[in-house]
Parts: C-alpha cells; sequence; structure tokens
C-alpha cells in the first residue's frame, strides 16, 4: 500500500467501515434473541449483587489492610490492590459458578453469553493486576488498554480480521515493508523485553548493592553498565524479533553519532567525566566533598553530574566535568579521619601551661571529639595585646557538619576560661584630643 495514494486510502476506509458495520449487524441480530436478553440481565443482576458486596466490604477490608503494621510491603500493595478491585473480583466470582450451573441445568446455547462474559472480566481482572507491576504511569496505560483490546478481540473471535486489515495497511522501504501489524508486534516485543530487562536490572542492582565486598562506586558503575547493556539489547532484539532490517539503522546511528560527537562535546565530556570517577574511585556515595563554596556529601553519581546535598538542604547538581578538572577537596577519600583547627588568644598574664592543659581538656569533653586521637593546643605567636594559640582536634563525621562541632568547642573552651580565671583579651585604643588653641595663640605672640 503507498500511504500517499488517496484511492488505496478510500479502498483501506472502505474496508475498516464494511467490517464495523458487520460486526455491528452480528451483535444486533444476537442481541435479539430472548436468552441473549436473559442472560444480560442474569450478567446486570451479578454485576448488581458484585457492587453491593464491596460496597460493604470494602471499607472492612481497608481497616484490616491498617493493622497489617508487620507486612511487607508487597503484600499490603496487593491487599489495596484487591481493595480496589473487589467489585470485579466478586463478579468474577459468581459469574463463573453462574456460568457453570446454567450449562448443566440447560442448553449450552443458552449460556454463551454468560460464558463470553465470564472470560473476558477474568481477562481484564488478570491483566489490572499484571499491569501493576509496571512502575511508568504512561507505560502502564499503554500495556493495559492495548492488553484489553488484544484479549476482547481473541474472545470474540475477531484477531484473523483485524490482523488481515493492520496489515494491508503498509509501506515499502527498500526491501523492507512496514506495516501496522509490525508496529504493533514491536510496539508489544518492545514493552516486554524492556519490562523484561527493568526487572532483571532491578533484582541485579539490588544484588550488587548487597555485596559489601564490591565499594560503592564500583556498585554504581556495575548498575550503569547492566542498565545499558539490558536496555540496549532489549531494544535490538524487540527489533530483530519483528523482522526490522537492523543494517539501515546501524548506518543512521552511525551517522547520528558524528552528528552528536560534535554537537554535544560537554554532554560526551560529562559521560567519560563520570566513567572516570566510577573508575578511578575518586568519589563515591556518602564521601564529604569541598568544591570552591560548595560543602556537602554525595547523595549520588549520575552519568552527567554528581549530586551533592549541603547542611542547608540544598543540592547541587556539579557536572561531572568539574569534578575531574576542577581542585577537589575530599574529607573523606582514604578515611574518615578529620583534623580542625582554631585559634585564640589570652592575656600575657595568664600561664600559657595552664592555658594548654585547660584547652585541651576543654576540647575532650566535647562528644564528637575523638579521645583516641587526643587534641593538641601549641602557641603560634605574640600578639599586641595577647598570647595567641592553636587547638587541633579529629572528629570522623564530617556529614555531621564542622562549623557547628567548631561552636561548641568555642563555647567550651569559653566556659572552661570562666571557670578558671582565664581572660581573653580585646584590643584596646587610647585617643587623646590635641589643644588646637594653644598653637595658635602662639603663632600671634
Amino acid at each position: 500500500m503507498d500511504p500517499t495514494d488517496p484511492q488505496e486510502l478510500t479502498e483501506t476506509a472502505q474496508s475498516v467501515l464494511t467490517f464495523l458495520l458487520e460486526a455491528a449487524l452480528d451483535l444486533w441480530q444476537e442481541l435479539l434473541r430472548p436468552w441473549t436478553v436473559y442472560q444480560l440481565a442474569i450478567a446486570a443482576a451479578i454485576f448488581a449483587v458484585a457492587w453491593m458486596l464491596a460496597l460493604a466490604l470494602r471499607p472492612r477490608l481497608g481497616d484490616w489492610l491498617r493493622t497489617r503494621e508487620n507486612w511487607p510491603k508487597w503484600r499490603l500493595r496487593i491487599g489495596l490492590i484487591v481493595q480496589r478491585r473487589m467489585r470485579m473480583v466478586f463478579f468474577v466470582a459468581m459469574i463463573w459458578v453462574v456460568y457453570y450451573v446454567m450449562r448443566e441445568v440447560t442448553w449450552p446455547s443458552r449460556s454463551i453469553l454468560i460464558g463470553v462474559l465470564a472470560r473476558l472480566t477474568t481477562a481484564w481482572l488478570f491483566i489490572a493486576f499484571a499491569t501493576r507491576l509496571i512502575a511508568n504511569p504512561f507505560l502502564r496505560f499503554i500495556a493495559r488498554y492495548g492488553a484489553w483490546t488484544w484479549a476482547t478481540l481473541s474472545i470474540l473471535g475477531w484477531t484473523d480480521e483485524v490482523q488481515g486489515w493492520l496489515d494491508s495497511v503498509a509501506f515499502t522501504m527498500g526491501e523492507t515493508r512496514y506495516s501496522l501489524w509490525l508496529l504493533v508486534k514491536a510496539v508489544v516485543m518492545m514493552m516486554v523485553m524492556l519490562g523484561g530487562a527493568r526487572l532483571l536490572t532491578s533484582a541485579s542492582s539490588a544484588s550488587i548493592k548487597a555485596n559489601k565486598d564490591i565499594s560503592p562506586s564500583m556498585q554504581v558503575l556495575a548498575v550503569k553498565v547492566l542498565q545499558v547493556v539490558l536496555f540496549g539489547a532489549a531494544f535490538f532484539i524487540a527489533l530483530k524479533s519483528v523482522g526490522v532490517d537492523l543494517t539501515g539503522l546501524a548506518v543512521l546511528s552511525g551517522a547520528i553519532g558524528v552528528g552528536l560527537g560534535f554537537g554535544l562535546q560537554k554532554v560526551v565530556s560529562n559521560l567519560v567525566s563520570g566513567i572516570i570517577i566510577l573508575l578511578d574511585k575518586s568519589i563515591k556515595p556518602g564521601d564529604v566533598i569541598s568544591l570552591g563554596s560548595t560543602f556537602g556529601w554525595i547523595e549520588s553519581l549520575g552519568a552527567r553530574y554528581v549530586s551533592v546535598v549541603t547542611r542547608d538542604g540544598k543540592e547541587y547538581l556539579i557536572p561531572n566535568e568539574d569534578l575531574i578538572t576542577g581542585q577537589v577537596v575530599n574529607w573523606s577519600h582514604s578515611n574518615e579521619f578529620v583534623r580542625l583547627d582554631i585559634h585564640f588568644g589570652t592575656s600575657y598574664h595568664d600561664d600559657p601551661h595552664k592555658v594548654r592543659k585547660i584547652a585541651i581538656e576543654a576540647a575532650k569533653s566535647v562528644d564528637r571529639v575523638l579521645s583516641f586521637k587526643p587534641p593538641v593546643c601549641h602557641i603560634v605567636g605574640f600578639g599586641d595585646s595577647s598570647v595567641d594559640y592553636i587547638l587541633r582536634f579529629w572528629i570522623t563525621d564530617p556529614t555531621g557538619g564542622l562549623t557547628n562541632i567548631r561552636g561548641n568547642v568555642f563555647l567550651a573552651l569559653w566556659d572552661a576560661f570562666q571557670a578558671n580565671g582565664i581572660s581573653i583579651p580585646f584590643p584596646q585604643r587610647e585617643v587623646r584630643l590635641l589643644d588646637t588653641e594653644k598653637p595658635a595663640e602662639d603663632a600671634q605672640n
């Protein structure tokens, strides 16, 4: 079929209209039969009973689920799905009972419609439960309604007619013939393969992250590589399974790759920098880093950027290239020990030996200061109005903040100095006012 030929498009539209009219006519003739009306009335009564049962039992099931505090999340999720679909669950259960009873007590032809409704509602219910595994709302919508459509056509016996019509709407490109049926198969296979790849990726990433022998950076790299391999394989396998020639696609992807290499140099640079970061293990999730004025801990490593969360809750997305080319301070690269320095001064009247001892004891009294790496205090100079000291101490939790621990040590120093009579001097200035009138009188004399 040539999609630009108006005559062929008109013939296709006429064939579709004829098929729909014939299906509607068959359905109308079936509905005019007396036993068909009886079966529809029975199905309506079953639906009313299922609706009333669901209306009465749904709140009770919800209250019971709220008491299941120790249940895992997947059980609670299934319980919520059953609660939302309770009317359909009751309807499916009752209509199958009615169908088997009618098949035994009456003619088989008088329960055909009940059987069709039982199979349709069962298929719809199963699809509704199965598609809840798809996390993406758009993909779940497409999968659910696509599966419902195909299940309905299969149960009603219209698959051959619909498949023939979809296959008739086609065009040829080179030696390959593309049709709507091929497109539908490709979409279905793509969704199935990508769904399988997603499940495998989730299961494998959970196993990788649970392995304590693998460093955090290598865990991220392994998960990223696994995602690329599985999703790429799913894409190409899906296309190949429906008969799409991948030769032209390979040539096209090569041309696109050359264009992207020139147009997206920064993006490619960030991608390569991200791989280098993961391979050389210079930073990893949980590390505390400083880059310029940004100080925080690494939340996650992405393909293009690194997420750094600061103490005030801000999340900075730093490009990977900046971490490779810039100077980064990793406070927890090789170990978790961090040394902090604070400066203070005391009066010349205070004994420096006593001051050093009191400062060390004050620093030890702060919770986060390490005792097995004891603080030290040294004189660093004689100032204009004070003897200057430096107090050094160690911590192992920089993610808990640096400013707050410095503040706690300063406060401990203040309390200790007040208790021991140590004074903290401050600069003093003496201002003298000159007598400007006396020189003027001397000049006149």
